[in-house]
């Protein structure tokens, strides 16, 4: 079987070995880290997501830390939504956009003092990007890419599994809040949040030397609920409505198409990067919108990871960004980026792979 050799453009996270201990048989690169995407049985993943617990090596869900004098100020130039109330120990949610407007990130910003953010970013070098700006706006701040490795566990039963390690305070945590604690001498971050809505926590380590430590203390502590392997699952995040920034956006997205309108705050300075140009967005309407489809009558199937032409009436009006077969609504089932003015409940057929496909739009999410 060939490898692939180590080397700096993809680099094994500190979990690596064992999720392949644990039966990782696929990766795919994301912020050049190998993230596990299957332990072999999608549907065993999926049902122990909805129903237990899952352990989620998401490593490559790199951290951007902003420090010093400026830190703050950059911080808000960055992101399109306010943050001058979020407190020290939050998370918020928040859109990083270029002058034009188009998203080149949806992080979620964690405060931890009131010099010191970390951006925890999705897959695009926004460190390069912050480093710009600060360097343009002559600012005061260090920005690096600390030692922090986030490990989730996510479902109905990650409190008991997080009680388990840390103890009951952790059920007390609120959404996007977190808390610096240790296990066993392991320095860590503890958050209330992850890439599902089934609930959970993510364990942003600080210290990559002792990842397959904090491994197997998760997995120990998880034995009781039956805890096991998985990943982000794409056809969970797919019902819950979950974006994927750079799977369902392009390079002309802005947040106003893809649903995104809560977490832009038209009323911050000029000087947020891309707020003018949002304004004029929202004054004008935008062009496409996300919306749900459903295909009909399709049984289990692979899902798709690559846009397909979308057609109303013999006219295409966009593409499908991903699909999945869910075992909730029975069918296949995915998002699609199409012209505004196609509406919830028209019928459309998606070209995939040279066969047309039938089906109806809604809204998102599914559930």
């Amino acid at each position: 079987m060939a490898e692939i050799g180590p080397n700096t453009r993809l680099r094994a996270s500190p979990y690596h070995a064992a999720t392949l201990e644990a039966g990782a048989t696929a990766f795919t690169p994301y912020n050049n880290m190998l993230l596990p995407v299957s332990y072999g049985d999608p549907m065993a993943e999926y049902r122990r997501l909805m129903e237990g617990v899952s352990q989620w090596d998401v490593a490559v869900q790199r951290q951007v830390e902003l420090a010093g004098r400026d830190a703050a100020a950059l911080v808000q130039m960055l992101c399109a939504r306010d943050l001058s109330t979020c407190a020290v120990g939050q998370g918020r949610y928040a859109p990083v956009c270029d002058h034009r407007g188009v998203l080149l990130n949806d992080p979620v910003v964690l405060k931890l003092a009131e010099d010191r953010f970390w951006l925890s970013i999705g897959d695009n070098n926004i460190r390069m990007w912050a480093r710009a700006i600060a360097s343009e706006r002559r600012l005061d701040v260090r920005i690096d890419e600390p030692d922090v490795s986030p490990m989730a566990i996510q479902g109905p039963r990650s409190d008991d599994v997080a009680a388990a390690i840390f103890g009951d305070w952790v059920r007390a945590l609120r959404p996007f809040r977190f808390e610096e604690t240790q296990v066993q001498g392991i320095p860590l971050t503890l958050a209330r949040s992850g890439y599902s809505k089934q609930g959970g926590f993510e364990l942003y380590l600080m210290d990559g030397a002792r990842g397959g430590e904090l491994w197997n203390i998760v997995r120990e502590a998880g034995g009781p609920w039956d805890i096991g392997p998985g990943a982000p699952n794409v056809t969970e995040r797919i019902e819950s409505g979950l974006l994927s920034y750079g799977g369902d956006t392009d390079d002309l997205t802005n947040p106003f198409e893809v649903r995104l309108d809560r977490f832009v705050s038209l009323d911050v300075d000029d000087d947020v990067l891309g707020i003018q140009a949002l304004r004029r967005v929202k004054a004008q309407g935008a062009r496409r919108r996300q919306l749900g489809v459903m295909l009909d009558e399709q049984g289990p199937q692979p899902g798709h990871a690559v846009w397909h032409d979308v057609f109303r009436d013999g006219r295409r009006v966009g593409s499908m960004t991903n699909g999945a077969w869910s075992p909730r609504v029975g069918t296949m089932i995915g998002y699609v980026l199409v012209e505004a003015s196609v509406q919830p409940g028209e019928r459309v057929e998606v070209d995939r792979h040279g066969r047309r496909d039938a089906g109806v739009t809604c809204e998102l999410p599914f559930f």
